[in-house]
C-alpha cells in the first residue's frame, strides 16, 4: 500500500474523477454518470494507494489488473486512465461515445490502452477477472520460489448490482470460492439502483451472505469513507486463501441534489442545471469543464513514477532470475508468447489416426500432441470432460490449493466457463480452451461473442454435434447452433470430417492470434476420408478444398463434418453410372470466404449446379447452392432414437442422399 494522500487531496481527487465523467457525459449528451459519481471514492482509493501499474508499460506482465465489470460506467475508467498517465488525452475524454474515439460507450479491450477486458454485458467482467486470477495462481505456482516471485499481481474488479444479479456471476463466483482465489478482490458498488428504479423491485437477497456462503472473505464499508475503503482493501489483500468481496455502500449520482439515489442518474446525462448544481454542492468550479486541479495532476505523475520504478525493479530482478534459471525462463517465454512450433500443423496431422473414429476421439489424440508442443495450453470442460475427451493426459488437475495442473474443472457452469477462458486470454498467459456439448453453446453465447469482438485467441470445443447424439433426444440434438455460431463475426467455426481435418482445425485454432475458434466434433464414429487428389497442407488451410473430382462435373456436392462421407459415397454411386460429381469439403466457412475469388470459382465454377449437405439448418447453404441448388439439412428439431435410426429417418444415409441428388438432377 502506498502512503495515503491527505484527506483534502483525496477529496479533490475523487471529485476530479466525478466531474470529468459528468462533463464527458454532458458533452456527449449520452452515457451513465451515476456510477462514476457514486464509485469515484472507491476508485480513487484503489488507484491512489493499492493498484500496481505503469502507464508507460501497460502490458507489464506483473501489473495489477483492474476490471470495470460495470462497463456502462466507463467514464470512471477513462477518467482514471487519463489521470494516471495512459495514452488517453483530454481530447479523447471530450470525444466520449463519438465515431472513431478511444472512449467508446463501453470499454473495449485492444481499442483503449489500459482497458483490461471488454465489458458492458453485465457479469462478463467479473467472470473474466476470475479467469485472470486463476491464470495468475497457475503462473505463480509454476514460477515463484523463495529466491524470486515474478508473479505477485492481483486482480481488482468494480462490480455493480446488475453484475451480481446476472447468473454468470453466481456461476463464476461459486467456482472462485471453491478454488480459493486469494488474489481476487471485488469491490461491489452497492448503490441499490438499477435502470428501472430501486433494485428492491426485483433484488432483495443478502449479497454479502451469499458470497460468504461461496467461501469468500466478505466486508462491508461506507463507499464514501476513504479510510474504511482503504482498510478493507488492505484486509482483502492480506487474505491470500480466499477471494474477497468488499460491499461498498454508495450513493448513485453522488452530489447531484435532485438525482442522487435515483434511477434518473443511472443512464442519462444529469442535464446542464443538475450538473451545475452538483458541482456547487461539492464545491467544484462550474467552469471550466473538464477541470483537473494541478495538485491532482502532480499526485498522479508521482504515482506513475512510483509504478515505473516498481516495474523497472521487477524487470531487473527478472533478468537476473532468467539468467540463473534458463529452463524456467524458456518456459515463461513459451507460456507468455503463446508460441507454437513452425511445424505445428505437420506434427498435429501426424498425430491424427487414419482410422474410423468419432472426431471427438481424433480430437483427444490431437490434443495430447498439441499439449506437448504448446506448454501454455490449458483448459477443461463444463463437467463433461469424459464426453468431450478434453483431458490432457498427465497434465494434472487444477483444484483448491493446487494450481500446477493444466486440466480445469468448471462444473456445470457453461457461461462462466466461456468468460473465464476469455479471462485467461485477457490476462496474457496460457492458451485456454473450454468444452461442452454443442447444444449448450447457447448457454455461453455471450462469452463467445465478446471473445470474437475482443479478438481473443480462445478455443471453444463443442462435441455431440447433430441428431446423431441419438437417445437423449431433441433437447440435446443441435440443429440451429452451428448456423448461429457462424453468424458471429470473427469466430472461426471448424466442423471436421475425420482425423486429418480435426488436426487441421486444432492447428489453425492454435496458430490464430486475432480471434476465437470453435471446434465442432462428432459423437458418432466416422470413416476416414479417402482423398484421391493430392491434397496438401496448403489446400487444407483454405477452409474448403476439392476432395475428389475432375474438370467437367455434372454437379458439385459440398459437405461438412459427419456428412462429408455421405457426399463421397454419393459420388461413388454416381460414378458407377457414369455421372461425375465433384466433392468439396468445407470444414470452415469463414476461412473459405476469406480466400480470393479465383480460388472459390475453381471450387464452384459458374454454371455447375451445387448441392450441400449438413445435418443442421439449411439457411446459410442456400446462398452457396443458389436458387436452383439443393440443400440437404434439417429445419426441424430432432428425435429420441438411436443415432443410426435418426440418420435413416432424417435421410442422412448414402442411399438417401444419392436418391435426393438423383431426383434433383433429373
Amino acid at each position: 500500500m502506498s502512503p495515503a494522500p491527505s484527506a483534502a487531496l483525496s477529496n479533490v481527487g475523487a471529485n476530479t474523477i466525478r466531474f470529468l465523467s459528468v462533463d464527458a457525459v454532458e458533452k456527449a449528451k449520452s452515457g451513465h454518470p451515476g456510477l462514476p459519481m457514486g464509485a469515484a471514492d472507491v476508485a480513487f482509493v484503489l488507484w491512489s494507494r493499492f493498484l500496481r501499474y505503469d502507464p508507460t508499460a501497460p502490458d507489464w506482465a506483473d501489473r495489477d489488473r483492474f476490471v470495470l465489470s460495470a462497463g456502462h460506467g466507463c467514464m470512471l475508467l477513462y477518467s482514471l486512465l487519463h489521470l494516471a498517465g495512459y495514452d488517453l488525452s483530454m481530447a479523447d475524454l471530450q470525444s466520449f461515445r463519438q465515431w472513431g474515439s478511444k472512449t467508446p460507450g463501453q470499454p473495449e479491450f485492444g481499442h483503449t490502452v489500459g482497458v483490461e477486458a471488454t465489458t458492458g454485458p453485465l457479469g462478463q467482467g467479473l467472470a473474466n477477472a476470475i479467469g485472470m486470477a486463476l491464470a495468475g495462481k497457475m503462473l505463480a505456482t509454476r514460477f515463484n520460489d523463495a529466491e524470486f516471485q515474478p508473479v505477485a499481481h492481483r486482480v481488482f474488479v468494480l462490480a455493480s448490482d446488475g453484475d451480481l444479479m446476472e447468473g454468470i456471476s453466481s456461476e463464476a463466483s461459486s467456482l472462485a470460492g471453491h478454488l480459493g482465489l486469494g488474489n481476487l478482490i471485488v469491490l461491489y458498488d452497492d448503490n441499490g439502483i438499477s435502470l428501472d428504479g430501486k433494485t428492491s423491485l426485483s433484488f432483495s437477497e443478502d449479497v454479502p451472505a451469499r458470497y460468504a456462503a461461496y467461501g469468500w472473505h466478505v466486508q462491508s464499508v461506507d463507499g464514501h469513507d476513504h479510510d474504511q475503503i482503504s482498510q478493507a482493501i488492505d484486509a482483502a489483500i492480506a487474505d491470500r486463501t480466499r477471494p474477497s468481496l468488499v460491499a461498498c455502500k454508495t450513493h448513485i449520482g453522488y452530489g447531484a441534489p435532485h438525482k442522487q439515489d435515483s434511477a434518473e442518474a443511472h443512464g442519462s446525462p444529469l442535464g446542464a442545471d443538475e450538473a451545475k448544481a452538483a458541482k456547487g454542492a461539492l464545491g467544484w468550479p462550474v467552469e471550466p469543464a473538464f477541470y483537473v486541479p494541478d495538485e491532482v495532476r502532480d499526485f498522479f505523475r508521482a504515482r506513475a513514477a512510483e509504478g515505473a520504478a516498481l516495474r523497472t525493479g521487477w524487470e531487473q530482478r527478472f533478468a537476473s532470475w532468467a539468467h540463473d534459471h534458463p529452463v524456467k525462463s524458456a518456459q515463461w517465454d513459451a507460456i507468455w508468447t503463446r508460441s507454437v512450433p513452425d511445424d505445428l500443423m505437420a506434427q498435429l496431422l501426424g498425430a491424427a489416426p487414419a482410422e474410423t473414429a468419432a472426431t471427438r476421439e481424433h480430437g483427444r489424440a490431437v490434443l495430447q500432441k498439441a499439449a506437448e508442443l504448446v506448454p501454455g495450453l490449458a483448459g477443461g470442460a463444463a463437467d463433461l470432460a469424459s464426453s468431450t475427451f478434453t483431458v490432457i493426459k498427465g497434465g494434472g488437475d487444477v483444484g483448491p490449493g493446487s494450481f500446477d495442473g493444466r486440466n480445469l474443472h468448471f462444473g456445470v457452469r457453461e457461461h462462466a466457463m466461456g468468460a473465464i477462458v476469455n479471462g485467461f486470454a485477457y490476462h496474457g498467459a496460457f492458451r485456454p480452451f473450454g468444452s461442452t456439448f454443442l447444444v449448450f453453446a447457447d448457454y455461453m453465447r455471450g462469452a463467445i461473442r465478446v471473445a470474437a469482438l475482443s479478438k481473443l485467441p480462445v478455443v471453444f470445443i463443442f462435441t455431440h454435434d447433430s441428431i446423431f447424439v441419438g437417445e437423449d433426444g431433441p433437447t440435446h440434438e443441435p440443429i440451429e447452433q452451428i448456423a448461429s455460431l457462424r453468424l458471429i463475426p470473427n469466430l472461426h467455426v471448424w466442423r471436421p470430417a475425420d482425423g486429418v481435418e480435426t488436426a487441421l482445425a486444432w492447428g489453425m485454432a492454435l496458430e490464430r492470434r486475432d480471434g476465437p475458434s470453435a471446434l465442432v466434433l462428432s459423437r458418432q464414429k466416422l470413416p476416414a476420408i479417402e482423398r484421391p487428389l493430392r491434397i496438401g497442407e496448403r489446400e487444407l488451410r483454405r477452409g474448403g478444398y476439392l476432395v475428389a473430382g475432375d474438370d467437367t462435373p455434372r454437379a458439385i456436392v459440398a459437405a461438412t463434418g459427419s456428412e462429408l462421407h455421405l457426399a463421397v459415397g454419393a459420388r461413388d454411386a454416381f460414378a458407377k453410372r457414369g455421372v461425375k460429381l465433384n466433392v468439396v469439403s468445407i470444414p470452415c466457412v469463414e476461412v473459405l470466404h476469406a480466400q480470393d475469388a479465383a480460388y472459390r470459382r475453381d471450387l464452384f465454377p459458374e454454371g455447375v449446379p451445387v448441392a450441400t449437405i449438413e445435418a443442421g439448418r439449411t439457411d446459410l447453404w442456400r446462398g452457396l447452392a443458389g436458387p436452383r441448388g439443393l440443400t440437404i439439412g434439417i429445419d426441424r428439431y430432432g428425435a429420441s432414437a438411436p443415432g443410426a435410426v435418426n440418420g435413416e429417418e432424417f435421410g442422412f444415409t448414402v442411399e438417401a442422399v444419392t436418391a435426393k441428388i438423383e431426383a434433383w438432377l433429373a
